[in-house]
């Protein structure tokens, strides 16, 4: 098969031990983006399989039905809303679902927390410039920072990267506070957490706000403007999962008017984030391009699994296609 990688920023994936699955087939490794439709038709046209590092490429209708000979979308991790499910269906192309861990995603949502609440990189980053002890020479952001230990970890979400970042907390000695759906909630409390009262009471009285939702219709746009405001100038806003979770432009109008006073972020509405976007221009703000999974194990993982499918499509005995209605249309 005539196989291509996409998106693969630091061509990282032909250095993968697992790399070896896709031995006999054909395989290009794209490292960079595009968007167009008709760009990104041109490129993919002659490939019967793609492998799609999470969402970093979208899948429409009009770009699926401009790829005649494709066959499969390799998916690494779950498949998600870049894709237009029924449209590959209709058009005969099998997906292929992988997946993931938890580990790396919140293993990096708590290293942001920490850098944040202790502001190391401005502090790291002053230092190599001859200044000591320095967060800022802006006099109004030369502040201190904080410990973890009594303050209150606000959680949205409990699934599994959820109830890690719980348990992280817990052991900083944080008190941990949940939001989210009933049974999240019920969860939490079973654990030995704190169910928030109410929204509202949720974002009032976290020091640490973490948002660890999937992305749906029913979450998009979740976090408006007016919960951003009841939280404290000196809070920190944590987003680690997706930034559609927040109305747009919420965030960016509310961290110059002080609520939150901070954020930590590893996702954006455009990615690769442009150079000059507000939040990179914001000195509250830190931000990483979306480091969540982009880690050596989790790669293995991801594309084991992803390669490891694209090899039994080839042979015919595929056995995690997401959309097995797509074989009444499937291309000869």
């Amino acid at each position: 098969m005539k196989i291509a990688i996409l998106d693969d920023y630091q061509d990282s994936t032909r250095s993968l031990a697992c790399f070896q699955l896709l031995d006999g087939h054909e395989v290009k490794i794209f490292n960079n983006s595009t968007r167009g439709v008709g760009q990104l038709a041109i490129r993919l046209a002659p490939y019967d399989a793609l492998v799609l590092i999470r969402e970093r490429t979208a899948f429409n209708r009009a770009l699926l039905a401009k790829l005649p000979n494709l066959k499969l979308l390799s998916q690494t991790g779950k498949v998600a809303g870049h894709i237009d499910v029924a449209a590959a269906t209709e058009l005969g192309i099998a997906i292929a679902e992988g997946i993931g861990s938890p580990t790396a995603p919140a293993e990096l949502t708590w290293a942001l927390i920490m850098a944040a609440a202790r502001k190391i990189v401005p502090y790291a980053s002053n230092l190599k410039d001859g200044l000591w002890q320095t967060a800022s020479i802006n006099p109004g952001l030369n502040s201190l920072g904080f410990v973890l230990k009594g303050r209150t970890l606000a959680i949205w979400g409990y699934g599994k990267i959820g109830r890690m970042i719980a348990g992280y907390g817990k052991a900083f000695g944080m008190q941990v506070v949940v939001w989210g759906s009933e049974q999240s909630r019920a969860l939490a409390v079973a654990d030995g957490y704190q169910a928030a009262d109410s929204r509202e009471a949720f974002f009032e009285q976290a020091d640490v706000l973490s948002l660890h939702l999937r992305l749906s219709d029913a979450t998009r746009g979740l976090v408006k403007a007016e919960d951003l405001a009841r939280m404290k100038p000196t809070a920190l806003f944590v987003n680690t999962s997706r930034a559609e979770l927040v109305e747009t432009d919420a965030l960016e109008q509310a961290l110059p008017k002080g609520r939150p006073g901070y954020a930590a972020l590893d996702v954006f509405t455009s990615e690769p984030l442009a150079a000059e976007s507000p939040l990179l221009r914001m000195p509250t703000v830190l931000a990483t391009p979306h480091l969540g999974y982009v880690e050596q194990e989790s790669y293995e993982l991801y594309f084991k699994h992803a390669f490891q499918n694209v090899a039994d499509f080839a042979n015919g005995s595929c056995k995690t296609i997401l959309n097995s209605d797509y074989a009444a249309n499937a291309k000869v």
